[in-house]
């Protein structure tokens, strides 16, 4: 996603009282809950997935980067990722993204010395940040990024912006950061789903070492 998310980054969920449907949120061909994924506001905001918490953890990393050059932060910090339970199914079953995939990248900070805890480091009750990434074929390239910052609702980030070319050249499946999934990494091998810009990197690297 944005920064050196891992993505980011699928137990339904109910509606948010007075929620509306997303585009093409209409009971799908599987039956599906029309609210296990993106919701928008009336104006194309993606509404805050307040639920998402229930939805299905994928991974967690620490202080992650993708930039060479950067420097070690003040403070470390935990990325947490979830995905909606339908596309997380789909995954397991077909090594692909369905539409409406939406993964949430959640942030916090890291801390020491919490309560009985004398070495190591646990994450912090308060959220540093909150960036989601959403597969829906209405948006413009298919997918978009939406950073939440104490809102309820986001703005779609604009295409030009980096997170989409970075996930684009780099991403193991369909522009999403399956590399840092270890549960879903061996599915998309099986199921021969990995891109080949992911592949080429992955052989250049063993040839590097």
């Amino acid at each position: 996603m944005l920064r050196s998310s891992i993505l980011f980054l699928l137990v339904l969920t109910l509606p948010h009282p007075g929620a509306t449907k997303a585009p093409h949120a209409s009971a799908g061909d599987s039956g599906r809950s029309t609210y296990d994924g993106p919701g928008y506001t009336t104006d194309g905001q993606l509404k805050f997935p307040e639920k998402y918490r229930e939805w299905v953890f994928l991974s967690s990393g620490m202080d992650m980067s993708y930039n060479p050059a950067a420097n070690a932060a003040n403070h470390s910090t935990f990325d947490n990722v979830f995905v909606n339970p339908a596309a997380y199914q789909a995954f397991m079953e077909t090594g692909k993204w369905p539409d409406r995939t939406t993964l949430v990248l959640e942030i916090r900070g890291a801390e020491s010395n919490q309560s009985i805890n004398k070495r190591g480091r646990t994450q912090s009750p308060e959220l540093a940040g909150l960036e989601v990434h959403v597969k829906d074929k209405s948006l413009a390239g298919g997918w978009g990024f939406f950073e939440f910052d104490k809102g309820v609702s986001a703005k779609r980030i604009e295409q030009s912006a980096s997170c989409y070319r970075c996930h684009g050249q780099h991403g193991a499946v369909d522009t999403t950061f399956v590399q840092f999934y270890p549960t879903l990494l061996g599915v998309a091998k099986t199921k021969g789903t990995l891109s080949a810009a992911y592949l080429k990197e992955t052989s250049t690297t063993e040839t590097d070492k």
